[in-house]
């Protein structure tokens, strides 16, 4: 069995920055220790919620390095290191590697996109490359390629590639996964409203955005699974369903950048393309804050 890069809640952590849209490293120093002390299970950093897109190379390589040293072991760190430029993840997946992450996360390609047999080369090029465990991530809904089944058996037979983070939304495909992949390669949520049945699938735990504003919380509906309390658990995810929702209800990271904005974290802005909510989403999030004692 592949070692298991961590168990539970892990944090899809934003980017804050200052108003002028420089990373804010004050807070982002602030929100990785809040975290820590919150229980979350590990901090994905320059993911989709980080806003990896609109980060430079250096930004971007930055933004890695700073949150290793500041972490410093005491939760693993994965690194965002995709891209639809194969040579380039390979490049930020050694930067990632240099500066001590624990593990990788690496989208599927987007907007070029590719076939099954691409994937497979694309991630096994990178793979063969570096020495460090790698987490595929398949989101189809934004990079319009999808990871079929068949192709995570075929990939999960490298021995860097140990996970993936499944936010397809299809369940259905979830389980197809587990059965033909078994312990060779690791399920996590990527969709905050499935947390607990992929975990009843065999998941080791989610990769969240919910966690930037509830922590602890997210951490506890994985934790309650674990200890045998499925239906804590259950009910957990359930309480927590709407506020889920609302922090999906304009393109992610905006909603939850918005949130934590409302709960005084000072995370600023999204950079452009991304712009902040209309007044009626903006309204509609702070009944649900409040729904929530958030705010």
């Amino acid at each position: 069995m592949k070692k298991t890069v961590f168990t539970g809640a892990g944090v899809a952590i934003v980017t804050p920055m200052h108003e002028d849209g420089t990373v804010n490293y004050d807070v982002f120093s602030q929100l990785l220790e809040d975290q820590i002390a919150s229980g979350t299970d590990a901090i994905i950093a320059c993911g989709t919620t980080g806003e990896s897109a609109t980060l430079s190379h250096q930004e971007h390589v930055e933004v890695l390095d700073f949150a290793i040293r500041r972490v410093n072991k005491r939760v693993p760190v994965i690194a965002g290191t995709g891209s639809n430029d194969t040579a380039y993840a390979l490049e930020l997946s050694l930067e990632a590697q240099k500066a001590g992450a624990d593990a990788l996360l690496m989208v599927t390609p987007y907007y070029n996109k590719t076939s099954q047999m691409g994937l497979i080369r694309h991630f096994t090029y990178v793979a063969d490359r570096v020495n460090l465990p790698i987490i595929l991530y398949n989101v189809p809904s934004r990079t319009g390629c999808n990871i079929k089944p068949e192709t995570f058996l075929e990939l999960s037979k490298h021995p860097n590639i140990v996970a993936v983070k499944e936010a397809s939304g299809d369940i259905s495909a979830v389980a197809e996964i587990a059965a033909l992949c078994g312990d060779d390669l690791q399920l996590y949520s990527g969709n905050d409203d499935q947390i607990l049945p992929v975990l009843a699938l065999g998941g080791k735990g989610v990769i969240s955005v919910l966690s930037n504003v509830l922590p602890r919380e997210t951490h506890e509906i994985c934790e309650l699974f674990f200890r045998g309390d499925v239906e804590g658990s259950r009910c957990m995810m359930l309480k927590y369903l709407d506020l889920i929702h609302a922090l999906f209800s304009d393109v992610n990271p905006i909603p939850v950048k918005e949130a934590m904005n409302l709960m005084g974290m000072q995370v600023g802005p999204c950079r452009l393309p991304l712009v902040e909510m209309s007044e009626s989403g903006k309204k509609n999030l702070v009944e649900v804050l409040k729904k929530y004692s958030l705010v």
